[in-house]
């Protein structure tokens, strides 16, 4: 491809890799990182548990419900 003057592309500028050894400065020192706090795994399944009995009963509900609505507006066009 060319630009509107004409000339063709060139590619883009060489560059020049830093000195050897270069670092940006370091102003302060970060701590050492702390550990994490232990994980109570029976707590995490229990959780997951009780979470997945939730959805399921509200997807049963929701279930329910838009099939008691199919069925009063199928019935509406039927008769």
């Amino acid at each position: 491809m060319s630009d509107p003057t004409g000339e063709p592309y060139q590619g883009p500028p060489p560059t020049q890799p830093p000195p050897s050894g270069w670092r940006p400065p370091v102003h302060i020192e970060p701590p050492a990182p702390r550990s994490l706090a232990p994980q109570d795994l029976d707590a995490i399944d229990a959780g997951e548990k009780n979470a997945r009995t939730l959805t399921y009963g509200i997807g049963l509900i929701a279930g329910a419900v838009f099939l008691v609505v199919s069925c009063l507006l199928c019935a509406r066009v039927l008769f």
